[in-house]
């Protein structure tokens, strides 16, 4: 394609997912709410909230290094690079070759490994207690996101998502058996990487329970909107990644301009399907205790290297 129309295009995917991620979250919200037979609030209940933090003055402990002033923009850079990367609208944009899924796990661990580092930053017990948590579930879920990846790598021939999604979408229909299995350990993998139930639960600040949700307690003003910015483009992300792998469907082929309306609404349908599933899941479910969360990441692994097995075995 021509360089400019596909920056363009660039553009309009990455400030797409990042500006639609706060209502994303929203609509989770606002769907959990229905399940429970509550008064749904606002679906655009983030927007505000983000709005309101931004124009709060900052208070910032006088005992924190510079880290923790830099994490916040860090985790949005990330995550709003992530975002860019994954093929979402079409396959062929200026960033495809950087859309590695090894890289983007790797991108994925720079934001944690920065988090980790300014939760303990702060010196206060929760901090650290969080840092200690959240590095735990990362040490968990990154391998067996690895290996959900790879399942797909082998099927497709190529570590590139742009690859895969043109493997698994534009060719012809086939049926994975292997995939089954990954998309199950994904799943698992997106709940415990979002800090979601069962693994945690974002509307609580319970010491015995909160992972997330402890490391971000020192932060304020600008630098807390940043984060729980940053927190829901991740889970955007992670979605986009679940529908490139799983069902590519309706993301357009290589220059195929008149396929983007269907792309969009392709991706608008996904998400609001992935949202609604989101909140079954965590109607459905209860928190888990924080040792059990050991326990829910290994069947992930183990789902996601049965599924690596099962596609050598069977060749699908």
């Amino acid at each position: 394609m021509d360089q400019a129309p596909g920056i363009a295009l660039q553009l309009l995917q990455s400030i797409l997912v990042v500006s639609a991620a706060p209502l994303v979250l929203g609509w989770v919200n606002m769907c959990r709410a229905w399940l429970q037979n509550r008064s749904a609030p606002s679906i655009r209940l983030p927007y505000y909230t983000l709005v309101k933090l931004f124009h709060k003055d900052a208070v910032i402990a006088s005992t924190t290094s510079p880290i923790f002033r830099v994490t916040p923009y860090v985790l949005f850079g990330c995550m709003w690079l992530a975002a860019g990367i994954v093929p979402v609208l079409a396959t062929d944009l200026p960033f495809a070759p950087a859309a590695d899924i090894i890289a983007l796990v790797g991108l994925f661990a720079t934001a944690r490994v920065f988090a980790a580092l300014a939760a303990m930053d702060t010196g206060t017990s929760f901090g650290g207690l969080g840092a200690r948590r959240e590095m735990l579930v990362g040490f968990l879920a990154e391998p067996a996101m690895l290996m959900t990846l790879f399942t797909a790598a082998f099927i497709s021939g190529s570590t590139q998502l742009t690859t895969i999604v043109e493997s698994l979408a534009h060719r012809e229909f086939a049926i994975y058996p292997s995939l089954a299995f990954a998309a199950v350990a994904f799943l698992m993998v997106l709940l415990a990487e979002n800090a979601r139930i069962p693994v945690d639960n974002p509307a609580t600040h319970l010491e015995l329970t909160m992972l997330h949700e402890a490391m971000i307690l020192e932060y304020s003003a600008r630098h807390l909107a940043l984060v729980e910015w940053a927190a829901a483009i991740k889970l955007v992300v992670y979605m986009t990644i679940g529908f490139a792998l799983f069902a590519p469907w309706g993301i357009a082929e290589a220059g195929d301009w008149g396929a983007m309306p269907l792309a969009l609404a392709a991706l608008a349908g996904k998400l609001a399907l992935a949202g609604a599933g989101l909140a079954l899941i965590e109607t459905f479910l209860a928190k888990m205790r924080l040792f059990l969360v050991s326990e829910f990441l290994s069947g992930a692994f183990l789902l996601a290297v049965l599924g690596m097995l099962t596609h050598f075995l069977v060749r699908g």
